[in-house]
């Protein structure tokens, strides 16, 4: 299996926006740093705290950098410089026009610059939800940057198998799973973008374990023929991990900066698996963690997956499904999720 190395992962023309600050006054009094760094997306929005060891956060959907905010203090304290992005597509980062400059080459890219332009050789990686694959991809093609992989929610499965589009198009039936409903272009965002606040409000609540629907009401993970995915989302009050103000810096984002950047992911599944058929089975062999949620789909789905660490995750350190949590895990149960970050880090560095 060989390794790619940084020029053969897809680079663009950057701006020349190197080391520009940037503060909010909500985030100015605690600590952290805003900066914009060069990057093969053109530009990536970081967030730092802290300093020592860099640990490199990368988010999912549909959240941003600020889904990591009780984790950022708490590795700063712990001796960690703490790093988390905005994905491309996402925040105060570059949006790529091309549908196709998505894939997850290009986001491993972004990855290990942002690494270099911190001044940095290596770095820990920890995803959360597509940050997780995300995360896990780094570190199999990029073993020489990224050190030890951390991984929450969504476990690791190797590149290779069949066509994504194929999988997801024979599930459910009648209905369609929603990954086939984010993956055609203009679909979801007909959906969401008229109620920016209200529709994310619902899916935070729809997969959130005190909030999820109970097991006699439709899934929300799949949608009926001809309805919408929000008429699934459960009524009521948010999720206890949601305040007012935590929603309001989500649908802040989303509202400024559109859907589409961030369902592109979902749209390039398949160019996915065709550039990385060369590591099909390809394990991660560095040392690794994975925290997952007991009521979460992401972690109980793939229990299969999970199994096969010995052999996919040969450097697992730690495997943990957090009782009565669902799919927001660093959200849901922020001081579980820090001290298994953290006891692990130090495991790492000891």
């Amino acid at each position: 299996m060989r390794q790619v190395s940084r020029n053969e992962v897809p680079q663009h023309q950057v701006p020349q926006q190197d080391g520009t600050h940037l503060r909010e006054p909500r985030d100015g009094r605690d600590g952290r740093v805003h900066r914009l760094v060069s990057s093969p997306a053109g530009r990536t929005h970081v967030v730092e705290q802290g300093s020592g060891p860099l640990v490199l956060l990368v988010h999912g959907f549909p959240e941003s950098w600020y889904s990591w905010r009780h984790q950022l203090p708490a590795l700063a304290a712990a001796g960690y410089r703490a790093v988390a992005l905005d994905v491309r597509g996402y925040g105060r980062s570059a949006k790529p026009a091309a549908p196709d400059a998505y894939r997850l080459l290009d986001l491993v890219a972004d990855n290990a610059a942002v690494v270099e332009e911190l001044g940095e050789t290596s770095a820990v990686v920890v995803g959360h939800d597509w940050g997780a694959t995300i995360a896990a991809t780094s570190a199999l093609l990029r073993p020489d940057v990224f050190r030890a992989v951390g991984l929450l929610s969504v476990p690791y499965t190797p590149p290779g198998g069949p066509r994504p589009s194929e999988v997801f198009a024979g599930m459910g039936g009648d209905e369609e799973f929603y990954v086939s409903y984010f993956q055609e272009p203009g679909r979801a965002e007909a959906e969401i973008e008229p109620d920016v606040r209200g529709w994310l409000a619902g899916f935070y609540a729809a997969f959130s374990a005190d909030t999820m629907p109970g097991p006699d009401a439709p899934d929300p993970h799949f949608v009926s023929p001809g309805k919408t995915l929000r008429e699934r989302f459960p009524a009521g009050p948010p999720p206890a991990w949601l305040g007012a103000d935590d929603l309001d810096v989500y649908a802040g984002e989303f509202e400024r900066t559109g859907l589409t950047g961030a369902l592109n992911r979902y749209r390039n599944m398949d160019r996915d698996w065709e550039d990385l058929a060369g590591y099909a089975g390809a394990p991660v062999t560095q040392p690794s963690l994975f925290v997952g949620g007991g009521r979460d789909a992401s972690t109980t789905w793939l229990a299969d997956a999970i199994a096969a660490y010995p052999t996919t995750l040969p450097g697992l350190r730690g495997s943990h499904v957090l009782d009565g949590c669902g799919h927001w895990l660093q959200q849901e149960r922020p001081e579980d999720t820090n001290r298994l970050l953290v006891e692990w880090l130090r495991e790492l560095d000891g």
